[in-house]
């Protein structure tokens, strides 16, 4: 029985922690691996939806450890998380003596570097994302700024380093396999990477097990008429999640189609959703905010026509492989989306599974709301075996399964 040490700066109680740790570990038990994980989860979420992430755990033989996530004031904060992390990591190997640490990107990777070179324990680097770069892209570290200068570049040198020193590095995207590959700073090239992208539940993302009762009582409680045609936006808004940019092109959209609306599932910010729309000219009964728990996200996605996501297409983000993608992929709905992120307009193209804007600009959206309105047919069910390829929880259990024994067996 190996045991591991799964350490996340993103909390259990947030949607990302319930879709992308919790079912891959879950699912790695079945071959005699033992997690501990180990998460900074924020306060009034984690009170809100403690149970319920106890729940989706007590079947496995995985304890959950959280401390508290804290946003401000801000670095300090950051540091403080990082020294509770690291004290939390040490006291937990002293009781359990982990065989592997598996790590997602930034504060996580600091803990597990250092926990390799102290006990020479197997280090997995989960490269979820160029995390350096996301944080510059999506704004949130000015690097004009000398204090933000530094803490990127110490970062980027923080990440070449984790991909020379650990065991196996994962990826999500073969853009990001290429592009780190081509790294020539980094010794022992070409490095043992494996390409995972972010899963779909397809037992849970699946149009025909759709809890019907419930989806009568949110139509109801949404004010959604048959008459209405939906297109849906799932997950977090702000940052590279283009929101002004798909309340323009929803504008588009509903100035040619009357009869569309437009629903996002949301977990927070529903008064700058319903400003953003407003801002471009979209009437607010147009919009529907919500947010849901996971069980609910497929009935609410099931209202779509389309599913749209604008993401900027930086550099940073040919490493996403966004989780929405393939949940709605899973439910048969054609997306609505961008070039330049990710794998995501090869998959589009291969799977006929949407409409691919070329750029943001005036004109590409018109082209695509020129699309819509010449309705075009999408096959569902090609679409959902597109999610099956590729984003299938099976899939990638087994690939994380393949990584874990050659590092450990």
């Amino acid at each position: 029985m190996k045991k591991i040490l799964f350490i996340s700066y993103d909390g259990m109680t947030d949607p990302l922690g319930q879709s992308q740790v919790i079912p891959y570990l879950s699912g790695l038990t079945k071959y005699g691996y033992r997690f501990t994980i180990l998460s900074c989860d924020k306060p009034v979420i984690f009170a809100a939806n403690k149970q319920y992430v106890d729940a989706l755990l007590k079947d496995f033989p995985i304890e959950w450890v959280s401390i508290p996530y804290h946003k401000n004031p801000p670095v300090l904060s950051s540091v403080y998380d990082y020294y509770r992390l690291k004290k939390k990591a040490i006291e937990l190997h002293e009781k359990n003596r982990y065989d592997m640490v598996h790590t997602r990107p930034g504060l996580p990777t600091l803990v597990a570097l250092w926990m390799k070179k102290k006990y020479g324990i197997h280090f997995l680097n989960d490269v979820r994302g160029f995390w350096a770069d996301e944080r510059v892209d999506g704004g949130m570290w000015n690097i004009k700024n000398p204090l933000y200068k530094k803490i990127h570049h110490f970062f980027k040198q923080h990440e070449y380093e984790c991909m020379e020193k650990a065991d196996y590095v994962t990826c999500l995207t073969h853009a990001a396999k290429k592009e780190m590959l081509s790294w020539n700073n980094i010794a022992g090239q070409p490095l043992p990477i494996e390409v995972i992208p972010c899963s779909a539940d397809l037992a849970l993302f699946d149009p025909l097990n759709i809890d019907v009762p419930l989806k009568e009582q949110f139509r109801i409680s949404l004010k959604i008429k048959d008459s209405d045609i939906i297109f849906s936006y799932l997950g977090s808004i702000g940052g590279w999640y283009l929101t002004e940019e798909m309340m323009q092109f929803c504008r588009m959209l509903s100035d040619k189609m009357p009869a569309v609306r437009f629903l996002f599932i949301s977990p927070h910010r529903h008064e700058q959703i319903i400003a953003a729309a407003e801002k471009a000219g979209l009437p607010a009964k147009k919009i529907i905010t919500t947010h849901a728990k996971r069980h609910e996200v497929p009935v609410l996605l099931s209202f779509s026509s389309y599913s749209l996501f604008f993401i900027k297409p930086c550099y940073s983000k040919i490493s996403s492989s966004p989780t929405k993608h393939g949940e709605i992929m899973a439910m048969g709905i054609p997306v609505i989306t961008n070039a330049g992120v990710g794998d995501v307009e090869e998959i589009i193209i291969k799977y006929d599974a949407g409409i691919v804007l070329e750029n943001l600009s005036g004109d590409s959206m018109r082209l695509a709301v020129q699309k819509i309105l010449d309705n075009p047919v999408f096959n569902k069910r090609k679409i959902k075996q597109g999610a099956e390829a590729f984003y299938s929880l099976e899939r990638a259990v087994q690939l994380y399964k393949k990584v874990y024994d050659k590092i450990l067996q």
